[in-house]
């Protein structure tokens, strides 16, 4: 891309920084692991005000252990406080947001009008992010909220790239956006199904992901009870049939980092604070070679393959692009149970690795044992594939299969490895 390209696109704008890589983190370690494998910043969430309220979420402590953490690889901590608060939630407020502050946390993301004043009020060192929640999808709007003192906008799910590229055009602030993850069915999440089924507030941090469960379709007609007049169910199933059910597709967008990077956007956020370490570190580690690859040389810069295929092999639903480029339709979401779209289990950790003998000491994750075949990745795109040799503890006795979740297990390794490298195996090799 030429300086003149970018100056028609982004007018005196010129990106001359990378884009940050921002990375979901539901516990300490998938924290460790988020930015072992390349992220730039992480978020987090705390013990209250945040959207997912059945995350490990970190305590004050935790937070600082995170901090501290991310800090020696020039990382970040957010953390979410992007709940829509009731009167009932506000009691305690300032505590927290001083607390979030005394731990070194960079900056908060927050929807809601009261959090962002009192946050700025009370912890004035924290920056304002404002959440994808407050849906905000114009550059008025993101203009309104940067004049408020917002440093950073989250837009809205349902923006599209030619929207992105016009809202930088116009305003001069920091803009993030989700490339990867889960979709919301409904707009921006406000979602009342999980409130009406299970009484759980999604906009409180309790969604049950009513969208995801299995229905019956049924339609009704009135019929003759006697002299009353009743309700008849006439199921749309078959016996047998398929289930239904209203998930979306998953977003991914590693295939058009060029123009992502080109729509000026400065925060590339990947979601799933729920999510598994292994996919975390599986998604980092794709768009950390991506970011890193195109910006070496945007000229002659290609998507390779394995990124997108080491995508495919975390836990996944089936990929799209969701609103970038046009409007999400039937095809873009999942009605009836769908083929697992990753076929690996993720099945032990690198601990220790001894150069004089050629072993690994890895923390098991899943039941794996000699004979089949395992993957070893890492960070910047190591990788090789070895059969499972005989196994040891760390008594040095044989072991027929690793079968005790979190159990140290020395084995010969094919090429040398490091701490926090990850082991995973195809499902149903070799069981």
């Amino acid at each position: 891309m030429t300086t003149k390209e970018q100056e028609a696109l982004l007018g005196k704008r010129i990106r001359l920084e990378k884009p940050e890589l921002l990375a979901p983190a539901g516990s300490l370690e998938k924290l460790k692991f988020a930015v072992h494998y390349g992220a730039d910043a992480v978020y987090i969430g705390g013990q209250q005000y945040g959207l997912r309220s059945n995350a490990d979420n970190f305590t004050f402590e935790e937070m600082r252990e995170g901090v501290e953490f991310a800090e020696k690889y020039g990382a970040k901590v957010f953390v979410a406080t992007n709940i829509y608060a009731h009167n009932e939630d506000i009691a305690g407020l300032e505590d927290y947001l001083r607390g979030i502050q005394d731990t070194g946390v960079h900056a908060i993301i927050v929807a809601d009008p009261i959090i962002i004043e009192t946050c700025r009020r009370v912890a004035p060192k924290l920056e304002i992010h404002l959440s994808t929640q407050q849906s905000t999808m114009n550059w008025q709007a993101v203009q309104f909220w940067k004049e408020d003192g917002v440093e950073r906008v989250v837009l809205a799910r349902e923006v599209s790239m030619d929207e992105i590229v016009d809202i930088k055009r116009n305003v001069e602030i920091e803009i993030e956006v989700f490339v990867h993850g889960a979709m919301c069915s409904s707009y921006s999440g406000r979602c009342v199904l999980s409130n009406h089924f299970t009484d759980r507030d999604s906009n409180r941090g309790g969604c049950s992901q009513s969208c995801r469960w299995k229905y019956d379709l049924f339609t009704t007609e009135e019929e003759l009870a006697g002299p009353q007049i009743g309700i008849k169910e006439l199921p749309l199933f078959q016996e047998g049939d398929n289930p239904f059910s209203m998930s979306s597709k998953d977003l991914c967008m590693i295939e058009h980092l060029p123009e992502l990077i080109r729509s000026g956007v400065d925060s590339f956020k990947i979601e799933g604070r729920m999510k598994s370490v292994h996919y975390v570190a599986t998604v980092v580690n794709a768009y950390r070679q991506a970011i890193d690859a195109y910006f070496a040389d945007p000229e002659n810069y290609e998507l390779k393959p394995e990124w997108l295929y080491d995508i495919q092999k975390a836990a996944n639903r089936p990929l799209n692009t969701g609103f970038f480029f046009d409007q999400p339709d039937h095809e873009d979401h999942i009605f009836e149970p769908e083929d697992k779209a990753a076929p690996y289990d993720f099945v032990g950790v690198v601990m220790e690795y001894d150069a004089e003998n050629g072993t690994a000491l890895v923390q098991q994750r899943n039941h794996f044992k000699p004979g089949q075949e395992i993957e070893f990745f890492g960070p910047g795109g190591t990788f090789f594939k070895q059969t499972v040799p005989d196994i040891y503890n760390e008594a040095g006795e044989s072991l027929d299969a690793a079968r005790h979740p979190l159990q140290p297990i020395r084995m010969k390794v094919a090429s040398p490895v490091r701490p926090y490298d990850m082991v995973r195996k195809r499902m149903g090799k070799g069981k």
